[in-house]
C-alpha cells in the first residue's frame, strides 16, 4: 500500500511551490491553480482559496480528466 505525500502549504509560507494560473483568468480569483510537486503529482486548488484544500493528482490521472473534460465541451 502506498501512501500519498502530504501537500506542501499552499500559501506565502512556502515559496518553493509555485502556483500557476490559468491563462483564461480574469483579475477576480475566479479560476483554479496547478503546481507540479515532486513525485509525479500536480495539484490543483481554487483560486479563491489558496489557504483551502488542493486536488493531488498523478500525471496520468490529469491526462484522463483533460481528455474527459475535453470530450465532454465537444459534444
Amino acid at each position: 500500500m502506498s501512501a500519498t505525500p502530504p501537500l506542501p502549504p499552499s500559501g506565502p509560507e512556502n515559496s518553493a511551490t509555485r502556483w500557476r494560473r490559468s491563462s483564461h483568468s480574469t483579475g477576480m480569483n475566479n479560476c483554479v491553480e496547478a503546481a507540479v510537486l515532486g513525485g509525479g503529482l500536480l495539484a490543483v486548488r481554487d483560486s479563491k482559496r489558496t489557504d483551502g484544500p488542493a486536488v493531488l493528482f498523478t500525471g496520468p490521472a490529469w491526462d484522463g480528466f483533460l481528455a474527459h473534460v475535453r470530450t465532454d465541451g465537444a459534444a
